[in-house]
């Protein structure tokens, strides 16, 4: 909801700032005292058009910004979330308007799109006004507020996620079809790819490993030379290792006293007189077994060519030769009568469709049902607003069954036949301003149990009523009120009196310039201004008593 507002420099307000509540709020005044400033100014906060007129004459800049609680609005958290800009459960939206009509905005302190306040500011407030855009013309919107009134928001969703896998196995099939024969060609050169790799059979490590035996068969002469003249140097002969390590040893054990620091030497040496001997061993038996082999070196190197070739082939190194092969037999099998394949998806685009007619068709019952509910409560508001003969009805479109669309099998629209014996046409060609706020009023009166919009303001939805029908206005916002919060612009003393908090718009000249104040009322001052609004400028001892009587039967209703 709306917690705060503050205003800089803007229209012919220098400086406002407001708290609101939850409940109905009423704002008043005379006219062109500045009652639109606020509404005007929270469009701004919203994304809305500006221009450098906006900017207070002498005034660098205008400065709006709005404060909105949204810890009960999951649909903010998560945008905020997704978009990295959640700052925990406030969300501060600010416009700043230049001289020269440059303006810049901010969501939570940082930089963004102007595109990002209205998207945001399209999940905080609704705002029902003649003078602004409005979200009751537009048909996502119809289609949002039915399917929250029938409390079918998750099968919607789970009908547009069938929609989505329908649409992606449709886009991945037409895009085989489009490449037929591109891709039986890739088909052929893929079997024979694979065919070749499997005759190769190539494992892992098996080139390193081919290589190694190679370098070793390749060079077995020269192997077994230095192998045999190593045993000899090992062991054969006194200045062989062995014997000069023994030497060594027979000089420190023959000292004539005993040296304790020589002990790990001598320890040392004996260790390293075992090693060698064994060393030496090892090597006569390596000269011993060790055969060279003509044709296993022949062997090894045909199979590194042939594993070369292949490589070259594909340009890519013999080690990722099975990793390539892997890949190249997933391909194969996806392709021919895999998941990939024609047949396949054919298979799975009718499996899914069925899957999206049935989620869909469920959806427009529940829809159909909802719709009639809603044109015969939305009727009874009507018709308590003095605006009997205006029809409502909620128009379900089908649409081309041949072509599933992510929201359903139909279009929902709002239509509006303002005069007996007139067809139903859409709201926004229909209704006039004054007509389309009451409509609007009675729309979220009726929807406001589902409806996910926390803050709903309304300029002048009394235009042209009067007596008891003014009464029912203001009942009808007090109750809408008690759900949420609102936010409206009257000039009825009947609407003012049932509001919970009362806001009086006054403006005053002070060195030949104009200012606009806005200040929150107590009960003594709302009764005043209830008697200004019912008076005039001549407030009688009559005027006071009425004023008090209205808004004493106005705080005592409770819808």
């Amino acid at each position: 909801m709306l917690t705060q507002l503050t205003v800089s420099n803007y229209a012919i307000a220098e400086r406002v700032e407001l708290h609101f509540d939850m409940g109905m709020t009423a704002l008043t005044g005379e006219t062109g005292a500045g009652k639109s400033i606020v509404l005007d100014a929270l469009g701004l906060a919203m994304g809305g058009r500006a221009d450098a007129g906006a900017v207070r004459h002498g005034a660098k800049r205008a400065d709006i910004t709005a404060t909105f609680d949204v810890s009960g609005i999951p649909e903010a958290l998560q945008w905020l979330e997704s978009h990295e800009l959640d700052d925990d459960s406030d969300c501060i939206l600010r416009r700043v308007i230049s001289k020269d009509g440059r303006s810049r905005a901010y969501i939570n302190g940082q930089p963004c799109p102007l595109a990002h306040l209205k998207d945001l500011g399209g999940l905080l407030m609704d705002i029902h006004s003649q003078h602004q855009h409005q979200s009751l013309l537009r048909k996502e919107t119809h289609r949002k507020l039915v399917d929250e009134f029938a409390g079918a928001e998750e099968l919607a969703g789970e009908t547009r996620e069938a929609w989505k896998s329908w649409n992606q196995i449709r886009t991945k099939l037409i895009e085989h079809q489009q490449n037929a024969e591109e891709s039986e060609a890739k088909l052929q050169l893929l079997r024979y790819q694979v065919e070749e790799l499997d005759r190769l059979a190539i494992e892992v490590g098996e080139q390193e490993q081919l290589e190694q035996e190679q370098a070793q068969l390749s060079q077995a002469d020269a192997i077994l030379h230095s192998s045999h003249q190593a045993a000899l140097l090992c062991t054969e002969d006194e200045t062989s290792a062995a014997g000069l390590v023994r030497q060594a040893l027979q000089q420190l054990e023959q000292l004539p006293v005993e040296v304790p620091a020589l002990a790990d030497t001598i320890q040392m040496l004996s260790e390293a007189q075992i090693q060698i001997s064994e060393a030496g061993d090892n090597l006569r038996h390596f000269v011993d077994d060790y055969a060279a082999d003509p044709a296993r070196l022949a062997e090894v190197e045909e199979r590194l060519s042939a594993i070369y070739q292949m490589a070259r082939k594909h340009r890519i190194s013999p080690e990722d030769l099975p990793e390539f092969h892997e890949r190249q037999s997933a391909e194969l099998a996806e392709l021919d009568g895999g998941e990939g394949s024609l047949e396949k998806l054919e298979e799975k685009l009718e499996s899914q469709r069925k899957g999206f007619d049935e989620l869909a068709g469920k959806l427009s019952k529940v829809r159909a049902k909802a719709a009639a509910d809603l044109d015969q409560r939305i009727a009874g508001e009507l018709a308590q607003l003095s605006m009997p003969a205006v029809q409502f009805v909620t128009h379900l479109n089908r649409n081309n069954q041949d072509e599933p669309a992510p929201h359903g099998l139909e279009e929902i629209e709002f239509l509006v036949s303002a005069n007996p014996g007139q067809p139903a046409r859409p709201l926004a060609k229909v209704a006039s301003g004054g007509e389309l706020s009451r409509i609007s009023l009675a729309i979220q009166v009726v929807v406001a149990q589902t409806s996910t919009t926390p803050t709903l303001i309304f300029d002048e939805v009394d235009v042209g009523i009067g007596g008891g029908t003014a009464e029912v206005v203001g009942k009808l916002l007090r109750s809408l009120g008690a759900n949420g919060q609102v936010i409206c612009v009257t000039h009825l003393p009947q609407v003012a009196a049932q509001c919970h908090q009362h806001l009086f718009v006054s403006k005053f000249t002070q060195q030949d310039a104009t200012f606009s104040k806005i200040e929150s009322l107590d009960d003594q001052g709302r009764i005043s201004e209830v008697a200004r609004m019912l008076g005039g400028v001549d407030m009688t001892e009559h005027t006071i008593a009425h004023a008090t009587e209205m808004f004493s039967k106005g705080q005592a209703t409770h819808h």
